[in-house]
């Protein structure tokens, strides 16, 4: 019994050991600020859809009538079966608007650190290789391309 006791305290010990590492690496840190952060995102696109885009949409299309309001009352026998159509819709509206979000900050981001690090073909030295080995080169290529 002081066995079993003993190797299942060894195991829980081996756990806690393993999860302890796994929760101090860095990576699990940057995880959870992502995930607050892009939590924080998704609210601030919900609420622009929600309060700007929606009712433009509504101005344009002359409704008044909230996307998320809208259903497809169906009746099968006596059943009556509602589809709330219009917040699968919204929701969807929602993840576009947030996936176009998130591509634009990225592809900014993108651009403003290939400005700013000067990175891609104008940063590389033009020769990297010795004067000799490129004439060398050069003579090579020449008498490759000479008629036989």
């Amino acid at each position: 019994m002081a066995k079993i006791k003993a190797n299942i305290r060894t195991k829980a010990f081996g756990f806690w050991s393993e999860f302890k590492n796994f929760a101090v690496k860095g990576n699990a840190f940057d995880l959870a600020i992502a995930v607050v952060i892009g939590n924080a995102f998704s609210a601030i696109v919900n609420s622009l859809v929600a309060d700007i885009i929606t009712p433009a949409l509504g101005l344009i299309t002359g409704s008044t009538t909230d996307i998320k309001k809208l259903s497809l009352n169906i009746a099968v026998g006596d059943t009556p079966i509602l589809l709330n159509w219009g917040a699968f819709a919204q929701t969807i509206l929602n993840f576009f608007v947030i996936a176009l979000s998130i591509f634009v900050v990225f592809k900014l981001i993108s651009v403003a650190r290939k400005r700013l690090f000067n990175q891609g073909d104008a940063a590389a030295p033009a020769h990297t290789k010795p004067a000799q080995e490129r004439l060398l080169e050069e003579i090579r290529d020449l008498l490759k391309s000479r008629p036989k």
